[in-house]
């Protein structure tokens, strides 16, 4: 499977084509909108999101519920677009509306595509960087993951996020054993999180980076039960899983590392506290007695819950801006104020979520037949009949 995406921020809409979907999965826009108001949620959410309400627009790909096998196409209108249809309009514009036309960016941001953006496409105003650097554009990421995550589960397989940490403030997941339960805390906090406490002292965190003008940002967890092992190859580097999934999540706006089970914490260990030992029964068939690997053996899945963690940088556009300089006149200036949100953090999970949702799915379909839904579905079964035995 594969999908592109298209439009800018404050276009007329944004648009995602997906190719390679099996014929026959039940698909229906709720099931695609659910996930696009989960990302709309979230403390430290900016001005954006009281503008917008995220619909997705099912243009193709899916007749009577669904889908056809052919390539499907995804909508979400941008309801700012009526306030921006001078200045950002495809339209050639007279010499007359170029002068009346304003916002144009000529002072990157710190922290920003602008710059950098600018001198690779050769762009001297650079609104014409951001507007597609922008995270908003996650919004149809968050779609294609929806659709993702429908496929997934048809397979019996379960997935959620939430929130591990914001500014310093590290939440407690010992007592949470299951994706549903992490699905059902986490959506029932206004920052992500299942730790009570350490959501309360999340947000008075935001409120003070809010306070200040400034951003912060935190740590997203991944969970996903039910793929079975061996999905992935260890035969080439660019087939290993897990190696795509933190490709795509490193993808994410903001997102500057990516770790797997203890992650980075393996480094202060011997090999004998980190590697997961093997079990065997009856019931089960291979299981690891622990999973400190986070899911992955040699860049395919052992068969244990999927856990991967991105750690998101403070957003760069702040309302106490940082010095730059005017790309025109070379004179230093504080960077142009774009609205933008103190902590994105909450929403950032359910982007991770649908990243990561798509990877696995995409593996799924790529190592199973998979032109039918019930053909797929019955492929999938006896593999995980067959390792059971293995």
């Amino acid at each position: 499977m594969r999908y592109l995406t298209a439009g800018e921020s404050h276009g007329p809409q944004l648009t995602t084509i997906i190719e390679g979907l099996p014929a026959g999965l039940l698909l229906a826009s709720e099931d695609i909108n659910k996930h696009l108001a989960r990302r709309q949620k979230g403390y430290g959410r900016g001005r954006r999101m009281q503008i917008e309400t995220d619909q997705a627009q099912i243009q193709s790909g899916v007749r009577h519920g669904r889908t056809l096998g052919s390539p499907v196409a995804l909508v979400v209108e941008n309801k700012d677009w009526k306030h921006w249809t001078k200045i950002m309009g495809a339209e050639s514009l007279s010499e007359n509306e170029e002068d009346e036309v304003k916002r144009k960016v000529t002072r990157p941001r710190p922290g920003h595509a602008d710059l950098n953006g600018g001198m690779k496409y050769g762009h001297r105003d650079m609104r014409n960087v951001l507007e597609r650097s922008s995270a908003r554009e996650t919004t149809v990421r968050v779609a294609a993951g929806a659709v993702a995550q429908k496929l997934l589960e048809e397979l019996g397989i379960k997935l959620s996020c939430h929130v591990k940490e914001i500014g310093g403030i590290t939440a407690n997941t010992e007592d949470v054993h299951s994706v549903e339960e992490i699905r059902q805390r986490a959506e029932s906090s206004e920052v992500r999180c299942v730790d009570p406490d350490a959501s309360e002292k999340m947000k008075e965190a935001i409120d003070q980076a809010k306070k200040k003008g400034d951003t912060i940002g935190g740590v997203v967890e991944v969970v996903i039960e039910g793929v079975p092992a061996g999905v992935g190859s260890y035969v080439h580097y660019d087939r290993k899983l897990d190696a795509k999934i933190a490709a795509a999540v490193m993808s994410i706006n903001a997102f500057k590392g990516v770790e797997f089970g203890m992650g980075f914490e393996m480094a202060k260990r011997f090999g004998s506290q980190v590697h997961d030992e093997i079990a065997w029964s009856e019931e089960k068939g291979y299981t690891r007695k622990t999973n400190n690997l986070g899911g992955f053996e040699g860049g395919m899945t052992t068969g244990m819950p999927i856990v991967v963690r991105g750690v998101m940088k403070p957003i760069p556009t702040l309302y106490k801006p940082l010095e730059s300089v005017d790309i025109e006149t070379k004179e230093p200036f504080t960077a142009s104020i774009e609205r933008s949100d103190s902590c994105a953090v909450p929403a950032a999970a359910v982007v991770a979520e649908a990243v990561v949702a798509w990877e696995v799915a995409s593996a799924l379909v790529e190592q199973f037949e998979s032109d039918r839904m019930d053909h797929f579905s019955k492929s999938v079964s006896q593999y995980r009949d067959y390792t059971k035995g293995f």
